[in-house]
């Protein structure tokens, strides 16, 4: 008799069901083996990415499958781009998305500090403690963790007639990254953009408005901020002119070609006659639509789609500037910057509809027939345009990502104004504060707090060795710097200047950005020590 594949269980009558079928395809792995395999795998990324964490962290050079070069230290983009088969290995890329999709900064501490609460599980499983119970611990440290971030922080002054102290908090996060040698100029871009756009009475920031352009060529210091649009075009002829001044723009999604028959007959053309009479029709259909837009009292007209030649040599007859092939994108955010709307058939366009610019210029790079089109002094100034140069595409690349980072942390603290220490401070904090509360437990959880509170110290001992210092025995100077002041703004000295007080070193971060990163982690550490069992289909051979 053929055994029958899967569990096989009986029912009253005698007769055999299968509970769980291709059980014999299944690779299995169940109970501590489980977890210890979960373990492992967030252990290996936890270090792989560990490296890149502060400002003296190495970056990582990742090469895509077709060969792309990619040199980055931002945690979300290392992992997103890591070939990561493990299933755990595929949550931690998860959390530092997440972590990136809400903040916009931490994205390696996030991993880091998973990786370090995952170790220490380990540990606590070995002693016989339940994962549940380590789970529950985990939570309730994090919790305590988060109450005391919430007492150490402190209110940020945010006004846009004192720019400073954003400017220190942006030069934190991109003292990091590749482009540390000009931050100072990249900090004070990333707040005047968040700035120009934000509403500070609603602590509002529409990221809409902010765009982020980037050209080879050139150096990173002539990286500027464009109060306006930036559009990756040149007019559509040549001898249009380069400079407009007190531009009326028709913004179109209609193409300037002539009307095609919307039926499946098809014309055919069989004689001259034919011909010279739809030429003609193809010609007064131009003329119509070239007057109809020059009617409405056009001095640019901006078009999604593409036209003929004709058309544009007539554009060129009638004195029109005009730019073609214009992404839907920058199409909207031309309409929101100029105040026009943007018009789908030539019929429905009126002057009413036209956006306004006090000027439209053409930019020309190097020695090349490189051109970009900006758009200045609009109707709507609060829509920015960040143009980031560099020296081949992967600076450029990295200098948009370490951008964004800014960005996203200049608009945290614009929606919440309070603030924490870098340099590993508030973790160091909340981690002899969490230490201490283990303490006043009886229950078994204490010793998920104490394994909670080391594992917080991963951060600043990530930092410290990463820094070329004896990690050990920095943290645990500052530790006891700490204890003994109970000042919350001692970290680890990472620039080496003497000076562990990081009030002094203007090394802040965002206290929801730190909040976040507690949160995050935890929850995915207790989601991962609940399970026990994993089933995967082997590849069939």
């Amino acid at each position: 008799m053929a055994s029958l594949p899967g569990s096989i269980a009986f029912d009253e009558y005698g007769r055999p069901f299968i509970i769980i079928r291709d059980q014999d395809k299944q690779k299995r792995l169940t109970g501590a083996d489980a977890l210890k395999s979960h373990i492992m795998a967030a252990k290996q990324i936890a270090g792989t990415i560990k490296t890149s964490l502060g400002p003296k962290g190495l970056d990582k050079m990742m090469v895509s499958p077709d060969g792309d070069v990619t040199v980055t230290n931002d945690g979300a983009t290392i992992l997103k781009m890591m070939d990561v088969e493990h299933e755990v290995g595929k949550l931690l890329v998860q959390l530092s998305q997440s972590q990136d999709d809400e903040i916009g900064d931490g994205t390696t501490g996030v991993v880091v500090l998973a990786g370090a609460l995952l170790e220490q599980a380990g540990a606590l499983l070995d002693r016989g403690i339940h994962p549940i119970r380590i789970a529950d611990g985990f939570e309730l440290a994090a919790q305590k963790a988060v109450e005391h971030l919430d007492k150490i922080a402190e209110l940020f002054p945010v006004a846009e007639d004192n720019l400073e102290p954003l400017i220190k908090v942006a030069m934190t996060t991109l003292g990091s990254k590749i482009i540390n040698k000009c931050h100072r100029q990249m900090a004070e871009i990333a707040v005047k953009a968040v700035l120009q756009v934000a509403n500070l009475e609603t602590r509002d920031v529409n990221f809409e408005l902010i765009k982020v352009e980037g050209k080879v060529g050139g150096r990173l210091e002539d990286t500027v901020l464009v109060k306006g649009v930036v559009i990756d075009k040149t007019m559509s002829h040549p001898q249009m002119p380069k400079e407009l001044k007190d531009v009326k723009i028709a913004i179109l999604t209609c193409p300037f070609e002539p009307p095609k028959p919307k039926t499946k007959h098809k014309l055919d053309v069989t004689s001259t006659e034919d011909y010279k009479e739809l030429r003609k029709y193809e010609q007064e259909k131009f003329n119509e639509m070239v007057t109809q837009v020059k009617n409405a009292g056009t001095t640019l007209a901006i078009c999604q789609w593409g036209f003929d030649d004709e058309a544009n040599h007539l554009l060129l007859q009638q004195k029109l500037p005009a730019v073609r092939w214009v992404g839907g994108p920058e199409i909207e955010l031309i309409a929101i910057a100029t105040g026009g709307r943007i018009v789908p058939r030539f019929e429905e366009l009126t002057p009413d509809k036209l956006g306004k610019a006090g000027l439209v210029r053409e930019l020309s790079f190097g020695t090349t027939k490189d051109k970009m089109l900006v758009i200045e002094e609009c109707s709507n100034s609060r829509a920015v345009t960040i143009l980031v140069r560099g020296g081949n595409a992967m600076l450029v690349a990295e200098a948009k990502r370490s951008l964004h980072d800014a960005l996203c942390v200049i608009r945290s603290l614009i929606q919440e104004p309070r603030i924490v220490y870098g340099g590993g401070a508030s973790e160091i904090a909340c981690s002899l504060y969490v230490a201490a509360q283990a303490d006043l437990l009886a229950s078994l959880e204490q010793y998920a707090f104490r394994a909670f509170a080391e594992a917080l110290e991963s951060i600043p001992l990530a930092l410290a060795e990463n820094s070329g210092l004896s990690a050990i025995h920095a943290l645990a100077e500052v530790k006891a710097k700490q204890a003994g002041t109970g000042d919350s703004a001692l970290g680890i000295d990472c620039m080496q200047t003497g000076n562990v007080n990081m009030r002094d070193q203007h090394v802040i971060e965002s206290l929801k950005s730190k909040r976040q990163q507690i949160k995050l982690a935890t929850q995915l550490v207790k989601m991962i020590l609940k399970i026990d069992d994993v089933r995967s289909a082997q590849e069939s051979q």
